[in-house]
């Protein structure tokens, strides 16, 4: 039977290249060929394998259905077409079928799920389409499902949880949606797991490490993950391969107990600092966090890392130097710590990595001059534009030379020696006597009854600020703080109205806050701080001291009426007034820059301490302004992460709920601690929760609350006004008209952003907390990503399409969102000489099109020497497919397009 059956698959078999078949006849028995390693069949044993690699062109003659007792069939690397005989299905006694790096097209026969023997499947890099039969689910004794590289589509069958001898599962660079059925994580058998490229969504659940502990490669790039990198991770110590990349993954980088050898974290939304245990990685050859919203210093364990070959870090938020210890890793062949707040000089020892082929530094803050040697003398390899204070280098890097002068040393006359010493004396002792005279002066200030503090100059008396008040009438009583009480005010007949704050001196530091807000406010200026036109420090008519505060009035109260609206009794019958998503991000905004400003743009870095919804005043135009100054701190010479001195000895109390738990154990005052105010603020303003509610007791605070409902369960946090908010119709921008009651995705989507920064700024330890630099870039990019103002056309994707070697031509086609062709160009003809150089031009035609259209996404597949060739950027390694996407990108950017991805094209099955 069986012999037959073969004898008719070659007769079907139009093209054998290599002979192989020729032998098969009836006198001479195929299974003494050189075809494939089988068992004799002269005294009636079965032939059970066929090996037909490397040979065909056609379509698989459906005979093959009748070989009932084949075991394995292996026919990949072939050019086979058409469909999958579903009658394949009849070889009940197939183990292991292999027909991946075919032009096979059509669907999956779920017919193949009924062969109970079935190990081995394996259909990748072919053209396959249609949804995973679920039928597979049955096969008992599958190990490895593998279908890579085609285009399926809908859902992983929820089947599939019931291979329990899996260990191998490919479905990556296809178009599966949904989320993974939760049963395939029990499955403990699995140690290859590739989903990557896909649109799967959902989250990792908490303890895929101890589900899956037998996990080598576990690859979930480029999908739609949400949630944090759980801990139990750490667990799965044989993970060699973690590739997270390309989802919206949030929370820290956590630390793991292991080494991979690869590990990608890039294009996701992490915070933090990096763990210490990075150093920890004795074997990790490929790190790659670029993307993210990582902060703080290069760690210097890193450098411990000494098997690194490829190091991203770009476009995070990382400062500080480039740790010496990085001068360990001698094996780098690529490094990347472009678009970053770096400072100081290029270490010179990057000169002597030798293996060193792409360095991109670009976009940073360093200075000093530029090494010649090495990698700096390609240009092409190195890319260092955007530092303005470097200098030197290479001519072709156009900088500025270096000013100073190498060994030549002018020598001083004794005349010249004599004049500069006398010079030096005079300008200490004016100095000496300026620093006298400004101390006196200051002294003498100090004891005027008035002072002005603004360009508003008032002299004001307590009989003035009386009348202006009606005799501090309770009708024009604005608000109460910790010192004192706040009132309207009408000066000048009307022409200026005012806020007084009248400070009540029978609290016994009430007297060193009015002097710390007058020093505090002295001499600041800023859009987003209350302004003081003046003080008056007086006596009442009975004789007691008086201190008062003349400030700006701000027409809307301040942010904590808003959040928390208590009708008066003429407001009943009226609309509670409301903030809106976009007026708390814009306030939350406008309080940030205060503090950015009282921190690092001061002459002397001021610390607020007292930072809380009722301290931020809201104008008429509904700007944000920090106000109450009562607390503030100076930081003397100080830097940002140092101990500070104080200017006066009034405890560090702040506001429960509100103070960081530092300032509890008796730690000195620091920015930090503003930050985590801030975080708490901005946690109250879109939660509409107070960090003092009941709800909050024992070890549950309004940080844990709402981390531990990040992302999935925003909706159950977040303030009910935020979701079903409608826009008015003077509204810039008005996105939100029909949206539901949940909310648009986008918003929520905006929501999350917000919440995952304020949980960063009010973490645990000082250190860890985010900066306000970093704060405020994110802000700014999340207003704009809610208004859609980084959208100014519709998003369209250029793809170089490239045939295979016979062809005659190669094209580039435009496609928008849907994926309908909008337009279209072609290489044919005199032009194409070889398949790699009509490669070259089609992908340069793509690249100029797309930037000559200002497209705003350009998706290359293709050979990556023949890339690299078409934007005349020479890649010396071919096997470094990550370098490719940074040397597109940087080509794109002096062409001012909006981004660029890599489509991967390498086979894994």
């Amino acid at each position: 039977m069986d012999r037959l059956a073969l004898l008719e698959f070659k007769a079907k078999i139009i093209n054998d290249p290599f002979q192989v078949m020729s032998s098969w006849n009836d006198s001479f028995h195929f299974c003494h060929g050189k075809v494939s390693p089988v068992v004799d069949d002269i005294r009636g044993s079965p032939c059970w394998t066929y090996n037909l690699q490397n040979c065909f062109h056609d379509e698989i003659p459906l005979e093959i259905g009748r070989l009932r007792r084949l075991q394995f069939l292996l026919l990949s690397n072939n050019t086979f077409s058409g469909k999958i005989p579903s009658n394949i299905s009849n070889c009940s006694s197939l183990e292991e079928l292999r027909v991946r790096n075919n032009l096979l097209t059509g669907e999956i026969p779920a017919m193949l799920g009924t062969m109970s023997k079935l190990r081995v499947f394996s259909m990748s890099a072919n053209n396959l389409i249609g949804r995973i039969p679920p039928s597979f689910g049955n096969l008992s004794f599958l190990e490895l499902f593998g279908s890579t590289y085609n285009n399926l589509h809908g859902i992983i069958p929820d089947s599939f949880g019931q291979l329990t001898k899996l260990e191998q599962l490919g479905l990556g660079v296809n178009k599966l949606s949904g989320k993974i059925p939760h049963s395939i994580f029990n499955i403990s058998s699995i140690n290859f797991f590739d989903i990557g490229d896909n649109q799967i969504q959902g989250h990792l659940p908490s303890d895929i490490g101890i589900t899956l502990p037998n996990i080598k490669l576990l690859h979930i790039g480029n999908n739609r993950f949400t949630g944090s990198i759980p801990f139990s991770i750490s667990n799965a110590s044989n993970l060699d391969t973690l590739e997270l990349d390309g989802n919206k993954l949030r929370g820290k980088v956590i630390g793991l107990s292991f080494s991979p050898i690869r590990l990608d974290l890039s294009a996701n939304q992490f915070t933090g600092v990096l763990p210490m245990e990075l150093g920890n990685f004795k074997i990790l050859e490929y790190l790659d966090i670029s993307e993210n919203m990582l902060f703080g210093k290069i760690q210097e364990s890193l450098g411990s890392c000494v098997k690194l070959e490829f190091l991203a870090m770009r476009r995070n938020h990382f400062q500080g130097i480039i740790p010496p210890s990085l001068a360990s890793l001698r094996g780098l062949r690529s490094l990347d710590l472009s678009n970053n707040n770096l400072s100081g000089e290029i270490p010179k020892i990057l000169e002597n990595f030798v293996f060193l082929q792409i360095l991109n530094l670009s976009y940073n803050h360093f200075e000093g001059e530029v090494p010649i040697d090495g990698v700096f003398k390609n240009m092409s390899a190195t890319s260092i534009r955007g530092n303005d204070k470097l200098c030197g280098g290479m001519p072709k890097f156009q900088f500025p030379k270096c000013k100073y002068e190498k060994s030549k040393k002018r020598k001083l006359t004794l005349t010249l020696k004599l004049m500069i010493s006398i010079f030096s004396g005079l300008i200490g002792v004016s100095l000496v006597l300026s620093l006298l005279l400004l101390f006196c002066l200051r002294k003498k200030r100090k004891e005027n009854i008035s002072s002005d503090l603004g360009n508003f100059v008032l002299n004001l008396s307590y009989q003035s600020l009386l009348k202006a008040t009606n005799g501090f009438s309770s009708t024009n009583l604005i608000g109460v703080g910790s010192f004192g009480s706040v009132y309207k005010g009408i000066l000048d007949e009307g022409r200026h109205t005012v806020a007084i704050k009248v400070f009540n001196l029978l609290h016994h530091e009430a007297s060193k806050s009015f002097k710390i807000e007058c020093e505090a406010l002295r001499n600041i200026r800023h859009r987003n701080l209350v302004k003081v036109l003046t003080s008056c420090s007086s006596i009442d008519y009975q004789g007691h001291d008086f201190k008062a505060l003349v400030m700006e009035i701000m027409g809307n109260g301040n942010l904590d009426e808003w959040l928390h609206p208590t009708p008066r009794i003429n407001e009943t019958l009226e609309e509670p007034r409301n903030l809106s998503l976009l007026q708390r991000l814009n306030i939350a905004i406008d309080v940030a820059n205060a503090l950015d400003y009282l921190h690092h743009h001061c002459q002397t870095p001021i610390v607020h301490c007292d930072l809380k919804p009722s301290n931020v005043l809201i104008d008429d135009e509904m700007i944000g302004h920090v106000g109450d100054f009562g607390l503030a701190r100076f930081l003397f010479n100080a830097i940002q992460d140092s101990s500070i001195n104080q200017s006066s000895s009034i405890g560090v109390r702040g506001t429960i709920g509100y103070t960081p738990p530092e300032y509890g154990m008796g730690n000195e005052v620091s920015i930090y601690g503003d930050i985590y105010s801030y975080g708490i603020l901005l946690l109250e303003m879109f939660t509409g929760k107070k960090p003092t509610d009941n709800i909050f007791q024992d070890s549950l605070n309004l940080h844990e609350f709402v981390k531990a409902a990040l992302p999935e369960r925003v909706i159950d946090i977040i303030d009910p006004i935020l979701l079903w908010e409608r826009e008015g119709e003077n509204r810039v921008n008005d996105i939100t008209c029909n949206e539901s009651q949940n909310g648009s995705p986008k918003r929520l989507e905006c929501l999350i952003f917000i919440l995952e920064i304020e949980v960063a700024c009010s973490v645990e330890f000082p250190r860890e907390r985010m900066n306000m630099g970093a704060v405020i870039i994110e802000l700014h990019s999340i207003r704009k990503k809610f208004l859609g103002t980084n959208i100014h056309r519709q998003r369209f994707q250029a793809t170089a399409v490239f045939s295979d070697l016979k062809c005659s031509g190669f094209g580039a086609i435009i496609r928008n969102a849907a994926g309908e062709v909008m337009a279209g160009m072609s290489v044919k003809g005199p032009y194409v000489n070889d398949s790699e150089e009509a490669e070259v031009l089609a992908c340069r035609k793509a690249i100029e099109f797309t930037v000559e259209a200002s497209f705003s996404e350009l998706v290359i597949e293709g050979d990556s020497a023949n890339v690299m060739r078409a934007i005349s950027i020479p890649l010396a390694n071919k096997s470094l497919l990550g370098h490719i996407y940074e040397d597109i990108c940087s080509y794109l950017d002096r062409l001012h397009s909006a981004s660029i991805s890599w489509v991967r094209r390498e086979k894994i099955w």
